[in-house]
């Protein structure tokens, strides 16, 4: 689903991203983990067509990322860290907005199938400014899906959840995984480490592991995944 060749990004003297070369298969739930400052961001915003790259090659389900990314846009759809919903708005209302704003085929069934998804029932007339952390997360990421996205960004989605509130969110996404090409950012390690088909660490605005978590626990020779992500970071400084 991606291909990604030497995709370099620079900030006048610093460079955000060096050669980074990977590929994405279709219906792969990946993460991108790595410290701040990694370049983890600045690859997503890549990715998802905000911000152009300095040089190299991404195709995105055989499009070019630079020549094609009006249609590389059609296709993808991104959560970001800052929740992404209209606050004076109800939830029922937030869902007809950015189905109309994508055009969307029968928004009816589709806006059925979101609320009955992330259970939102309960709280479809409330405004999103009243809703509770989880209930705003959930709402935020059932609009990035609204036009059936092939690929999802996922950044940070359980950032400041309780414990019961990421693992709805965390069933959710394991319901996505394998009819959506999922690429996720993440602090928690066990959120990454539950969810991820593969891995990829990046230090430095290098890509420096990649593998299943299980695969990087016996590379790093530790007993669990957080401590072999520390492990391969403290490695590389």
């Amino acid at each position: 689903m991606i291909k990604i060749n030497n995709l370099t990004k620079k900030y006048k003297d610093k460079l955000a991203v060096d050669n980074l070369n990977l590929e994405i298969k279709t219906g792969e739930l990946f993460s991108l983990l790595g410290t701040n400052g990694a370049g983890k961001t600045t690859t997503i915003k890549m990715l998802s067509t905000l911000i152009l790259p300095t040089s190299g090659e991404v195709e995105i389900n055989n499009l070019d990322l630079v020549k094609d990314s009006s249609k590389i846009k059609e296709i993808i759809n991104i959560s970001p860290q800052e929740i992404a919903v209209a606050s004076n708005l109800t939830v029922l209302e937030n869902l007809y907005l950015m189905a109309g704003k994508y055009q969307i085929p029968n928004k009816e069934d589709k806006i059925k199938e979101l609320i009955k998804l992330f259970k939102l029932e309960e709280v479809l007339k409330q405004k999103a400014k009243t809703l509770s952390g989880g209930y705003q997360r959930k709402l935020s990421i059932a609009i990035s899906l609204i036009n059936n996205p092939k690929i999802l960004f996922l950044d940070e989605p359980t950032l400041g959840l309780d414990v019961i509130s990421r693992h709805d969110l965390w069933k959710i996404i394991e319901l996505l995984k394998g009819k959506t090409t999922i690429i996720l950012t993440t602090h928690y390690m066990e959120e990454a480490e539950a969810l991820s088909d593969r891995i990829g660490i990046m230090n430095k605005g290098k890509l420096i592991e990649l593998g299943t978590s299980k695969e990087l626990i016996k590379k790093a020779k530790t007993k669990n995944f957080e401590d072999a992500f520390i492990k391969t970071i403290e490695e590389d400084n």
